[in-house]
């Protein structure tokens, strides 16, 4: 019953508040116990309900209120249409590379290495150890700490070759992560609208660097070798580009290292051409049969660029690099990273440099070689037995990820659905072309979490290959 009064009460007064002027007030309580014949609780009640549709409010001590409220409206947005102007053809800002997974998914879509591949000792140990140290509370230089540019010009002088100037350490500015020095490069080396010339396929996040930085992007096929070096003079040639973005070792997606020879080509065409080859190192710790071998090494003349990142081999959270320049492009280059990043924080250089001088860092990445060595072997035999159909062009000498080609026809991306579906997190290769891909393609990352699910992992992905290739006509 006093359910059914509540109900009729509030109804009642939800009926006169439609027509209430916003602000008015509502009849007291009493007046309501009389009016509708009802207990001081029914009425309570109704009063309760209809504060809880926001339709009325209650002040202590003064009554009970019609609220005041203005009817939310649709934000307009409009005017930025014209003020942005027409978009540039836009890249994803977040690849499949970057997708979080769940602890049921078996993830080959990762552009990271697993947890267990990290030295978490020693970073633990290390940001124990800075946080107690001057470098938590000071401004460190805008080029890096200072040895932490010695380390970064020592660890490029181990390859360089008798007769060549090795860096110093003042040639070093240490970035807050490779993907930022990129973006400085472009805009300081390139400019707004000149051409770029990028290996086809190429890093993603390198491609979306260049997109912002409004540079034109010239692809030049790359293979297992590399580059083609008639192909690429004649694209110097044909474009007038005065830049080249490669991975010498252990390219991404691929996988691809250059052979000394082919090393030698490139950079004989780039100092014929007075151009820069930005050499992009990112996977100089995940070596497995063969070390990486910078091809800034032989070069000091100022023509390559030099990018190299500690954040995928010490750990995410110490977003770490550096570029090795020389000459005035390296004060063009630190003017466009200034206007993005004052400098890095002190905190992580010192935790990266207490990493990597430890006696455990080399130890470290011994092992690491070996884990990646099983990794990459147990992924490259169970795709041999379950996905037969796709095409493994070589097997990487280092780096993280097979890169694997599909037939003809083949949908990359609704293979990518088909497998999270199922369960498993893959990576369609468009993301990395400049421009029309060259193939069906897939990227699967083998330093992923849980290795025994790799052979389950590859039985899906071959299950919805052949469900796809059962469908076409």
């Amino acid at each position: 019953m006093n359910n059914d009064s509540s109900s009729r009460i509030a109804a009642e007064l939800k009926a006169w508040i439609a027509s209430a002027a916003p602000g008015a007030k509502l009849p007291s309580t009493r007046q309501l116990v009389t009016e509708h014949q009802a207990s001081p609780v029914t009425v309570q009640k109704a009063l309760r309900t209809l504060t809880a549709q926001g339709l009325v409010e209650s002040r202590p001590g003064v009554g009970t209120f019609v609220r005041a409220y203005r009817m939310a409206r649709p934000a307009d947005y409009g005017w930025q249409t014209a003020a942005l102007r027409p978009a540039q053809a836009a890249r994803p800002l977040n690849a499949a590379a970057m997708r979080s997974a769940s602890n049921d998914v078996i993830a080959f879509h990762s552009g990271y290495p697993d947890r267990e591949l990290l030295p978490e000792r020693l970073v633990r140990s290390a940001l124990g150890r800075v946080a107690r140290s001057e470098a938590a509370l000071s401004r460190p230089p805008a080029q890096g700490l200072p040895e932490l540019q010695s380390w970064f010009a020592q660890e490029l002088s181990t390859s360089t070759p008798t007769g060549v100037t090795p860096p110093q350490p003042g040639d070093v500015v240490v970035l807050p992560g490779s993907q930022s020095g990129l973006s400085s490069i472009f805009r300081g080396l390139v400019g707004h609208g000149q051409p770029l010339l990028v290996e086809s396929p190429t890093y993603w996040g390198a491609l979306l660097a260049a997109g912002q930085a409004g540079v034109r992007v010239i692809p030049v096929a790359s293979g297992p070798e590399g580059p083609d070096p008639d192909e690429l003079a004649r694209a110097f040639e044909e474009s007038g580009a005065r830049v080249f973005y490669a991975q010498p070792n252990f390219a991404n997606p691929t996988g691809a290292q250059w052979s000394a020879q082919r090393a030698e080509e490139v950079l004989q065409i780039v100092q014929r051409y007075g151009a820069f080859l930005v050499e992009d190192d990112w996977a100089h710790d995940f070596g497995i049969t063969a070390p990486s071998a910078p091809v800034a090494a032989k070069d000091d003349s100022g023509h390559v660029v030099y990018i190299r990142s500690l954040t995928k081999s010490v750990s995410p959270a110490i977003r770490v690099a550096a570029l090795i320049a020389r000459g005035p492009a390296r004060e063009r280059i630190m003017g466009a990273q200034a206007a993005e990043s004052m400098y890095v924080s002190g905190l992580l250089q010192a935790a990266a440099l207490d990493v990597v001088t430890q006696p455990g860092w080399k130890a470290h990445l011994r092992g690491l070689s070996h884990q990646l060595q099983s990794r990459r072997d147990l992924l490259a035999t169970s795709l041999r037995d379950h996905v037969p159909q796709a095409h493994l062009s070589h097997l990487p000498k280092g780096g993280l990820n097979l890169w694997l080609r599909l037939p003809d026809g083949f949908d990359a991306e609704q293979l990518t659905r088909d497998c999270e579906a199922a369960g498993v997190l893959i990576a369609a290769g468009t993301e990395w072309f400049p421009a029309e891909p060259e193939g069906p393609c897939i990227r699967l990352n083998y330093a992923g979490p849980n290795p025994a699910a790799f052979p389950e992992g590859a039985r899906i992905v071959g299950e919805a290959v052949r469900e796809q290739l059962g469908r076409v006509p």
